[in-house]
């Protein structure tokens, strides 16, 4: 079983009378992927604050890399890396030299920092854009810039707070690809998102924050199975067929236009092989079988009351 790279329980933040955080618990194991969504206002950003040591939590306990944020912040924040939603790189100096501040920064020797800044720059694809000025560079490559420069002091658990919005799909798409290696190398990752897509893409568990408090946490798979809307889907050829299915199966749901039949499921391989023999046993046979199940909006909808549009 995995260590847990940042453990938190009963964490309690407010501001005035408004409670932000309402006892939240979180477990994320180390070199994973975990996501935190909600909607506006849930709370998110206050969470990443307090576990980056940037703000006081009001009662509970927060381990990072086995330190408590609350009294260890040197140790805490010596071990993390934080990308914040807005690429931080400074749009006067070049590419390299905004590696080069991070590596005088963290007192690294200059032989090592050379070597650390040409591999970062070989690492994120930017050799050929390292001496222009950051400020000529494209949404996509200032948040490269932005997150190589995060990695100078080769932090083991990274904060990216919403690391693609703004990006165009490409760069998107760059982005997740930088963020697997990182944790194919063992980095844990703390991504909090406004694309329900990324974390179904990228992390190994979600948790959905609504109005300070954890609603759901599981794999995204997880949360999916959760909802009701799971259905087999069977198209048939002829409305004779369907008529005879629609009498098998009771609870479905018919489209006489489409020929189709939606049959309610959990999508298990035992109640799948049992909807198969029931028609095999009546002589039905449909020409399609797909198995559709709710996605991570759905699952979204039915936390918070809210669609992803409205969270944005």
């Amino acid at each position: 079983m995995k260590t847990s790279a940042i453990a938190v329980t009963g964490l309690r933040k407010a501001f005035g009378d408004k409670v932000v955080l309402d006892g939240i618990d979180l477990d994320v194991p180390a070199g994973t992927i975990f996501s935190l969504l909600g909607p506006n206002g849930a709370g998110k950003t206050t969470t990443v604050n307090v576990l980056t040591t940037l703000m006081q939590a009001d009662g509970g306990t927060v381990s990072v890399a086995g330190h408590d944020a609350a009294t260890e912040t040197k140790a805490v924040r010596a071990s993390i890396g934080v990308t914040g939603q807005f690429a931080a790189v400074d749009e006067l100096l070049t590419g390299q030299e905004n590696l080069q501040l991070m590596v005088d920064l963290s007192g690294m020797g200059s032989g090592e920092g050379k070597r650390v800044v040409a591999a970062l720059l070989e690492r994120f694809d930017l050799v050929e854009s390292a001496q222009k000025q950051a400020s000529t560079y494209s949404g996509g490559m200032r948040r490269k810039l932005d997150l190589a420069m995060t990695l100078v002091g080769n932090p083991r658990i990274i904060f990216l707070d919403e690391p693609t919005t703004g990006l165009d799909p490409r760069s998107r798409r760059t982005m997740w690809s930088i963020i697997r290696e990182l944790v194919a190398d063992g980095v844990t990752v703390f991504l909090t998102t406004q694309y329900l897509e990324e974390a179904d893409q990228l992390a190994d568990r979600i948790a959905v924050l609504d109005q300070g408090r954890v609603v759901a946490q599981g794999t995204p798979d997880e949360l999916k199975r959760q909802m009701p809307g799971t259905h087999v889907r069977l198209r048939f050829s002829g409305l004779s067929l369907l008529d005879g299915a629609a009498r098998l199966f009771p609870e479905s749901t018919r489209d006489d236009e489409a020929l189709t039949l939606r049959v309610p499921s959990d999508a298990g391989t035992k109640s799948l092989r049992a909807l198969l023999d029931k028609l095999d046993e009546y002589s039905l046979s449909a020409e399609e079988f797909s198995v559709h199940t709710p996605d991570l909006d759905d699952v979204f909808l039915a936390l918070t009351g809210r669609t992803t549009e409205a969270s944005q």
